[in-house]
């Protein structure tokens, strides 16, 4: 299974906040540039992110972003679940409709396969991620360049 772009970012934006400093507030523009993602893709993952209660994104002066205590305890199979949904892998119900939907067992099959995928990251943390020496990694990170 592959995941989308979002919920690569999405995973890149958690596991760089995990290792921000007390006190550091990064901003949207600021780790889209670190990690080499256009703003707005990094606006959009920040956005879903702070709806589901993964990250605080603190508006004006002084603001930035923070990894919430929940998104501290999320598993990667919950945060990946959430972001990538349920639905169908293959195209059953695409326009037109596949016309096997009816007699197949492919949709099952990887309905389970996907489920088999989130349950072996549901034992991985996100703490787990930023252990060294991808710690070092995510510290340093600087913004070579203007975010696209």
């Amino acid at each position: 299974m592959r995941l989308t772009a979002f919920t690569d970012v999405s995973l890149r934006l958690v596991m760089r906040l995990a290792v921000a400093e007390e006190g550091e507030l990064l901003t949207t523009r600021t780790v889209a540039g670190m990690l080499a993602v256009p703003y707005t893709h990094m606006a959009k993952a920040v956005a879903r992110l702070s709806e589901a209660g993964i990250v605080e994104a603190r508006r004006g002066r002084g603001g930035g972003l923070l990894l919430t205590d929940r998104g501290r305890r999320a598993s990667v199979g919950e945060i990946v679940r959430d972001l990538e949904g349920d639905g169908d892998l293959a195209g059953c119900e695409d326009d037109p409709p596949c016309p096997l939907r009816a007699a197949c067992r492919l949709r099952v099959a990887l309905r389970e396969a996907r489920e088999a995928f989130y349950a072996s990251l549901d034992g991985v943390t996100v703490q787990s991620l930023v252990t060294q020496p991808a710690q070092d990694v995510l510290v340093l990170l600087a913004s070579p360049r203007t975010p696209r």
